[in-house]
């Protein structure tokens, strides 16, 4: 309409106009108006012509234009519609999960009620039948609840009076061991004297690497590297998941070392190859004879016993591979000789002898690997054909009563040899045997009512008992601890003495809603 206007406004000063210049010219362009008059009138119909088009093709749009927006906001009010349904259906589920749950709450409470009532009848009942077996026993025992009482006190009175002869006797015992000292003392001086540190071994050994690459060096091409080393060393060399190390298997301490030491120095050099594996394992079998012997020297000039034989102090050395029970050998036969030169010292019998004889007691041990018969007989042979005395060869035979001792000096070697493997950590408990006795131990523990767990703790030197409350009241944990104390000195065998611990807790909970 606008666009009409400004026509209508254009044409009509542009009659005006020409109007006004018509009057100026004169009567001699009367026929020039009367045209721009027609002229005039085309445009202003032209003009309507056009603004009723551009009318139309406005509304046309407009039009258009609303059709659109009714489209898109019908479609913004179906997905709306679409959402709403979708959270009303989620709504209807979580009402009916909701509804389905507080259902099963209801079950669970009325079942819970149920039982409440099962158990306040079944305590009812234990009550009565409580009630009743409390009348039969008067009835049976001739006597009323405090005549009972009076008869527990009395025998409570005389299990406490037995505990005090028991300590009584503790005491007396205590006594006898004070008076016993100075034949106490010989051993324990001798054991302070000598003790030594013992290195605990195995079958296998682990070999560490400097990365895992080398695993595969040492293996070789299709296996040829560790096939030449297995067969160099007699020794079974495991190439497992362990990160950067294997593992050297062998009964044999001796060869195990040597092949320890053999790969050592491959791995350490870097070349490894069947050729080279021959070449180092020979070289470190004399290395290892030489460390070997030096081993045995230093333990005969650390016991001052002079005089052996290359052959039997090359055995000596070889001791130091070996253990027995957990016990290096070595160790423990120095020890056993510096024992026996202190017990013959206070005896006032041959020191030399005893000293010498316990320190080859053990020797047949670096050689029953290789022969067969017991390490006793076999030391005593080996140091028979080297020239030893008789009264050596005799102790070292009889040390584990192969045969009877016939001389001072043989006793003391058994004494000293006796001493030295029974003393506290000398020798390690099998693990299975250990396993056994703290099961033994636990078993005992659950065996009375009302105690709920049993653990045993401090390598079995305690025990630790957790009593049901419910059951076990403050005044009968004392009696319950007594009986376990007691069971255990009758059923068990054990070092020492082993502490009973109950511990009794009641928990009371409640939850806020």
């Amino acid at each position: 309409m606008e666009i009409v206007l400004v026509i209508i406004i254009t044409a009509v000063v542009s009659l005006v106009s020409g109007y006004a210049y018509l009057k100026v010219t004169g009567s001699n362009l009367q026929g020039k108006m009367e045209e721009a008059q027609k002229e005039a009138g085309k445009v202003i119909e032209d003009a309507k012509v056009k603004a009723e088009k551009i009318k139309n093709e406005a509304e046309i749009r407009a039009q258009e234009e609303m059709i659109k927006l009714h489209r898109e906001f019908d479609e913004e009010i179906k997905e709306r519609r679409q959402e709403q349904q979708v959270i009303e259906k989620r709504l209807i589920q979580k009402e009916e999960y909701l509804e389905t749950k507080d259902a099963a709450l209801i079950e669970k409470f009325k079942e819970i009620d149920q039982k409440n009532e099962a158990v306040e009848k079944l305590r009812v009942r234990i009550d009565g039948i409580y009630k009743q077996q409390i009348e039969v026993l008067e009835k049976v025992a001739g006597m009323d609840r405090e005549a009972a009482k009076q008869q527990l006190m009395e025998t409570l009175e005389r299990e406490l009076k037995r505990d005090m002869g028991l300590m009584i006797k503790e005491n007396e015992q205590e006594a006898l061991k004070v008076a016993k000292k100075k034949s106490r003392e010989i051993v324990a001086q001798a054991i302070q004297r000598c003790a030594l540190d013992h290195v605990v071994d195995v079958t296998t050994s682990l070999v560490e690497l400097p990365n895992d690459e080398m695993k595969g060096r040492i293996i070789g091409r299709e296996g040829r590297n560790i096939r030449a080393f297995e067969n160099a060393t007699g020794v079974d060399l495991v190439v497992d998941d362990t990160p950067e190390a294997v593992i050297l298997s062998a009964f044999d301490p001796i060869r195990r070392e040597l092949a320890r030491r053999t790969l050592l120095e491959l791995v350490s050099d870097g070349r490894i190859h069947p050729a080279r594996i021959e070449e180092v394992y020979e070289r470190v079998k004399g290395e290892l004879l030489n460390f070997i012997k030096e081993k045995g020297e230093q333990a005969a000039l650390e016991v001052d016993v002079q005089n052996l034989s290359p052959k039997l102090l090359e055995l000596v050395g070889r001791l130091y591979f070996r253990t027995s029970y957990g016990q290096n050998v070595l160790a423990h036969s120095i020890e056993v000789a510096h024992i026996a030169s202190f017990m013959a010292q206070e005896l006032g019998v041959n020191v030399r002898l005893a000293r010498r004889a316990a320190f080859l007691h053990d020797i047949g041990k670096a050689i029953d690997f290789e022969q067969e018969g017991t390490h006793p007989r076999l030391g005593a042979d080996f140091a028979a054909r080297q020239g030893e005395s008789e009264e050596v060869c005799h102790a070292i035979l009889a040390h584990h009563e192969e045969i009877q001792p016939q001389t001072i000096e043989a006793i003391l070697v058994l004494a000293a040899d006796a001493v030295s493997a029974a003393r506290p950590g000398a020798r390690r408990e099998s693990i299975e045997a250990y396993i056994k006795r703290l099961e033994k131990l636990e078993a005992v523990g659950s065996s009375f009512i009302g105690v709920s767990k049993v653990f045993a703790i401090q390598a079995g030197r305690e025990i630790r008992i957790m009593v049901k409350p419910e059951i076990i009241d403050d005044t009968g944990m004392h009696k319950l601890a007594r009986d376990i104390a007691k069971k255990i000195e009758q059923e068990l065998e054990y070092p020492g003495t082993i502490k009973v611990s109950l511990i009794r807790e009641t928990r009371v909970q409640e939850v806020a809603k």
